[in-house]
């Protein structure tokens, strides 16, 4: 079953807060957690994952903290999932090897249509519409 961890789940609800905040607003990992509850120490390593992607910027010392790294409407939904979730994948045989039973399978298509929905989904759903309260 294709499902969203709880660690998906708290990489969004924090991306948003921070897309919520007015621009270059450096906000405090433990501030974010807070409002996003989420515990702290998980959300610190989901940061430091979005760091290294540039979804945001981090900045040490007084008045240090997080920023998004570019604007919400740049960001997509599918970027922040497969941030901390890895690839969208139904099945194992889309991940490029092969299929156990020796070679593409007659559900094979179906899975790739299932795959390319939802990443299709995903990016069209920006952070930015999320943080204003707006889906579609």
């Amino acid at each position: 079953m294709m499902e969203l961890t709880r660690k998906g789940e708290y990489a969004i609800r924090g991306i948003i807060y921070l897309a919520q905040q007015p621009p270059g607003r450096v906000s405090l990992i433990s501030e974010i957690a807070q409002a996003a509850d989420v515990p702290q120490t998980f959300l610190a390593k989901i940061f430091q994952s979005f760091a290294k992607l540039g979804l945001v910027t981090s900045s040490r010392g007084t008045g240090g903290g997080f920023v998004l790294g570019r604007p919400a409407s740049a960001i997509t939904l599918r970027e922040v999932v497969e941030a901390v979730e890895g690839p969208i994948v139904p099945n194992r045989c889309l991940m490029g090897s092969a299929c156990e039973r020796g070679g593409p399978c007659m559900v094979h298509d179906v899975w790739r249509q299932v795959q390319t929905g939802v990443v299709d989904i995903l990016d069209g759903v920006t952070i930015d519409t999320l943080a204003r309260g707006r889906t579609g």
